[in-house]
């Protein structure tokens, strides 16, 4: 694979001198100092395994050359994924509402949480061994995705009638979103492929922030109906298409060339943990709790700059495996205050690590396959997240918030895993 990069960098290189670009067509710079220059021909014998689809070779757009020039592309990605991802979970940011409308129990509102994540292991996987995550243009999988995921969530808010019919349009909502989180790495990866630590570190940011947008709304519009609190999500999701649309795949992104062949719900308990979410201050701090890991991920993707993206992600694991543990301990005992930091850092840090693993995938993959191998890495995670969603949220209603030592192992096997790969390939060597 280098001596087939390095070819091909030097049949660019040659080809540079009469750039291919179409009658009027504008080049845009990037911002990274990054080359956007000229195109391998099609019918280059390295080229034939795969294309590199570029912008520069289009015409730019005044909106194209706002968001490139002006915002950046990284920036511009970010923010498109922050209002992607607002989908994610808007039906949780009306939990108390659904319990109430529909007799639900805790469980049943984690249900519809798993019904998402399913959905999203199900699209990722479906995406990266199909090989479609490199066969088509990364932006048009992204604005597809986020506009089906918007109209599905619309039917949510306004056509289920109860619990099967919501997990249903949430699931379709969750296949999605397989289309909008990897397909954001990748377009990350077009348009940065030599800072992809700090880039990923502000796309997972948003993601964050996104997942915790939908609290921040119901936060501002207490005293309106839930389906528009939805709703508004989906609004977001339509406005993060347009900006993609209108960005588009970076020069730096590769692509592989298409083949030629082709019983009645429980009432809820009379004291409910999910009540809380009722309650405004409540509401308020869960989103400082979960938005504050989108700071996270920005100082982890600063630092990654200097110490490295392996350094920053082990660093990040520990703290949240420690965080786990000292609220497992601690929250019975915990002032208020207290227990409201190590939340905030719990919060800071167990974001903190995922751009970083992603970056790391990133590099150790052929670049022509990068978005399968970024979406079959999310599947794997997010599989992991419909069990610990769904043991947790079980325990939870029988032996309350003890059920959160499920959560401590995780950062262990993650640490131990890490490290004993690391060290497999030390001695490879």
């Amino acid at each position: 694979m280098n001596i087939a990069s390095a070819l091909l960098r030097h049949h660019v290189r040659r080809r540079r001198s009469v750039p291919v670009r179409p009658p009027g067509a504008r080049a845009i710079a990037q911002q990274d100092n990054l080359s956007t220059h000229g195109r391998p021909p099609r019918n280059g014998p390295l080229v034939s395994s795969f294309r590199m689809t570029s912008i520069a070779t289009t015409e730019a757009s005044g909106l194209q050359r706002l968001l490139v020039h002006r915002i950046g592309p990284v920036a511009t990605i970010a923010v498109a994924q922050l209002s992607g991802t607002a989908l994610w979970f808007s039906a949780n940011s009306t939990a108390a509402d659904l319990m109430r409308l529909w007799h639900a129990t805790e469980a049943d509102i984690g249900w519809l949480t798993s019904a998402v994540q399913l959905g999203f292991i199900l699209g990722t996987l479906s995406i990266a061994l199909s090989g479609a995550a490199d066969r088509f243009r990364a932006s048009f999988i992204f604005v597809a995705s986020a506009i089906a995921g918007a109209l599905f969530n619309l039917g949510f808010a306004w056509l289920s009638t109860g619990l099967a019919s919501g997990a249903a349009l949430r699931f379709c909502v969750g296949i999605c979103l397989a289309g909008i989180y990897p397909m954001g790495m990748k377009l990350i990866v077009g348009w940065a492929p030599h800072r992809t630590g700090q880039a990923l570190a502000q796309l997972v940011a948003m993601l964050t922030l996104g997942t915790a947008l939908p609290h921040a709304m119901r936060v501002i519009g207490a005293g309106l109906p839930w389906q528009l609190v939805i709703t508004a999500s989906s609004v977001l999701a339509l406005l993060g298409a347009c900006m993609i649309g209108v960005l588009r795949d970076g020069p730096h992104t590769l692509t592989k060339p298409r083949q030629t062949r082709p019983g009645q719900a429980p009432h809820a308990a009379s004291r409910s943990v999910l009540q809380v979410f009722r309650i405004r201050a409540f509401r308020a701090a869960t989103f400082i709790v979960i938005g504050i890991g989108g700071l996270g991920s920005l100082i982890g993707g600063a630092f990654s700059q200097r110490v490295g993206s392996a350094r920053v992600a082990l660093t990040a694991l520990s703290v949240s495996g420690l965080c786990a543990i000292a609220f497992a301990l601690g929250w019975q005992t915990l002032a208020p205050m207290p227990l409201f930091a190590l939340l905030m850092l719990w919060g800071a840090s167990v974001v903190a690590d995922s751009p970083q693993f992603s970056a790391l995938a990133a590099k150790a993959c052929p670049p022509e396959l990068v978005g399968s191998a970024l979406a079959i890495q999310n599947a794997i995670g997010f599989a992991i997240t419909v069990v610990s969603i769904a043991a947790t949220t079980a325990l939870i209603e029988r032996i309350g918030l003890d059920a959160t030592w499920l959560l401590v192992p995780g950062p262990i096997l993650g640490l131990a895993g890490f490290s004993l790969t690391t060290l497999r390939a030390r001695t490879a060597r």
